[in-house]
């Protein structure tokens, strides 16, 4: 059961406004023809962090009450089957770039996996190369330091955190959902507040400053993504729903960015830019909670339909149908060719994955016409992608999926791909296999052509951050971006390095730090290339500095680590800048 009262805002929301909508429905036409608006469109693209299909009410959830989300569907055209990655990053680096992570070198969620090469062209790159002010405030996820930031792939704003969430090992150690340190434009700063109400005011801001002339804003919500915090008047009533602690905590992360997004949608009322904004809502990948799933089979981090279906809304008063379903599959890659088609801004070279969904939303294609096509999904843990682990392929009808191995475990002997009809098994629960090897050979014969092609485009070697760069004169490593031979980067005595690239040879002064202070005195070692160093330190030491080292200018690695009572630790950060 919905709780019967939500709390409002410590401070006053803002007063919905009354949406105007400029096209007339005319009966069995769908939307009368209007004129033109003046230069282009405003795109303000909305992701939130594993929020699944079933986590809104306009699906169908007894429980959750999303208020603006639902108004926001009502106003909106809804793919209702449309597909992203079982994770996030590879979701993201897709998202941004119309092609599949795996052509980028996003393969994975941390150890240096989510790095997104720099040659990868975003959709904030190809936007402000026509004339478009860029701007994104949330989550990245795609590289922490040059060339891999935001601000080095085409946005001119940038505020997020660092890694892949608040908390994790790749910001400041103690970072909170509340008065987090993120990043503005390449610079750590401390903020008050919670961390989706400093994004979207942020957001916000920026729109109010660039109110005169087309912009594009990525609003990257870390929530509900764990850890679960949020305000206790948020949570509180879905816990007197009797709901389990974790979905109440869930489920109020999302009531609280339904207020922000009704925050957003007033203020393109108030300033007069709705019906020349484009607005779209999707999340990254299946939920992390089951209370409610539709009937949807499994979740985040499955190659079921639990983990990869997920909700995509496409507003724009005027110009797109509100309330129209379209049934076609679709999915990540598709949005960047989308937005430049409805834009009419030109893709240069760029060899998109994806396709324009734009005919459809349209109306210039009816769905009956649409041409079919298959869509391939694959993440797993791992260095480099294996062929037939936690994949699938989905066309109209039919999808074929092979769930097992999403982790690092061994893949059993045999793993074979299911089949389902989803024309009539939306729920993935009968394996026609058996009936239909023929439509199982088929498609494995695509999608190993499809890992082929997309593994061949860079290969897997890792991508490289560089040092020595007047781009980030301070380099600051995490633990979160190493390399290594463990996949849990959390424990204490696991051990990376990071591949690097030394700009500018010279003298750099390194500085290791620890998760905390030593309990004994120790020593701590740095090696670069050919350089090994060490450094006496002593109980209680927080870091060991390293001056005037002498690197070479190449590719190379980097890692640092501590010893002390026998054990080895590695560096959580490592500090890097050239001396001048």
């Amino acid at each position: 059961m919905l709780p019967s009262v939500m709390p409002l805002r410590s401070r006053s929301p803002a007063v919905p406004a009354v949406l105007v909508t400029l096209a007339l429905l005319v009966p069995g036409c769908g939307l009368a023809p209007v004129e033109p608006l003046p230069g282009k469109p405003n795109i303000i693209l909305i992701m939130t962090d594993d929020q699944g299909w079933a986590q809104v009410g306009f699906h169908g959830n007894p429980h959750i009450r999303t208020p603006t989300l639902d108004r926001m569907a009502a106003e909106s055209a809804e793919f209702t089957q449309f597909y992203v990655e079982p994770k996030c990053a590879p979701t993201r680096a897709a998202l941004l770039t119309g092609r599949h992570g795996y052509r980028s070198g996003v393969v994975d969620t941390y150890l240096g996996r989510t790095l997104m090469a720099p040659e990868a062209e975003t959709l904030a790159e190809l936007l402000a190369a026509d004339g478009y002010v860029t701007g994104i405030f949330g989550k990245w996820h795609l590289g922490d330091n040059y060339p891999l930031r935001p601000l080095d792939q085409g946005f001119d704003e940038s505020l997020v955190h660092r890694g892949g969430g608040i908390g994790q090992p790749a910001g400041p150690p103690g970072n909170r959902y509340w008065d987090p340190v993120l990043e503005h434009n390449g610079e750590s700063k401390p903020y008050e507040g919670y961390c989706t109400d400093i994004f979207t005011d942020a957001l916000i801001e920026f729109i109010r400053n660039n109110s005169d002339r087309p912009f594009f804003g990525y609003l990257a919500t870390n929530v509900p993504h764990a850890p679960f915090h949020v305000d206790e008047e948020y949570i509180e009533p879905y816990r007197e729903a009797g709901l389990p602690e974790n979905t109440a905590r869930v489920y109020g992360m999302i009531a609280e960015f339904d207020e922000n997004l009704d925050r957003l949608l007033s203020e393109l009322e108030t300033l007069r830019l709705a019906t020349r904004t484009i607005v779209i809502f999707l999340t990254d990948n299946g939920p992390t909670q089951q209370t409610y799933t539709a009937g949807l089979r499994e979740r985040k981090g499955s190659a079921h339909d639990g983990g990869t279906r997920v909700p995509f809304l496409f507003r724009w008063p005027g110009r797109v149908e509100a309330g129209r379903k379209i049934d076609r599959i679709a999915a990540h890659v598709d949005v960047v060719p989308t937005l430049l088609d409805a834009a009419g801004v030109e893709d240069g070279s760029v060899q998109f994955d994806g396709v324009s969904l734009w005919p459809l939303l349209a109306g210039e294609t009816a769905p009956k016409d649409w041409p079919d096509r298959t869509i391939y999904l694959q993440n797993h843990r791992g260095d480099v992608p294996q062929l037939n682990r936690n994949a699938s392929a989905r066309n109209q009808r039919w999808k074929i999926v092979q769930p097992l191995g999403k982790a690092t475990d061994p893949m059993p002997e045999g793993a074979a791909f299911h089949l389902y009809d989803m024309s009539v098994d939306p729920g993935e629960t009968n394996n026609l296999a058996e009936e239909h090897p023929e439509i199982i050979a088929e498609m494995r014969k695509g999608y190993e052509e499809w890992f082929r092609d997309v593994s061949s485009t860079r290969g897997f070697e890792p991508v490289r951050i560089h040092l020595g760069s007047p781009h980030e004169p301070l380099a600051m490593l995490s633990r979160f971006d190493w390399r290594g031979d463990t996949d849990d980067r959390a424990r204490e005595d696991s051990l990376g390095y990071w591949p690097v690239v030394v700009e500018q040879a010279g003298r750099y002064d390194i500085t290791l730090r620890f998760a905390g202070p030593l309990p004994a005195a120790g020593a701590a070692r740095l090696s670069v290339g050919e350089a090994g160093l060490a450094a006496d330190v002593p109980a209680g030491a927080e870091s060991a500095d390293f001056r005037a080292v002498e690197l070479q200018a190449g590719p190379t690695r980097l890692q640092g680590q501590v010893e002390f009572d026998g054990l080895v630790r590695g560096a959580s950060f490592v500090d890097v800048r050239r001396q001048d």
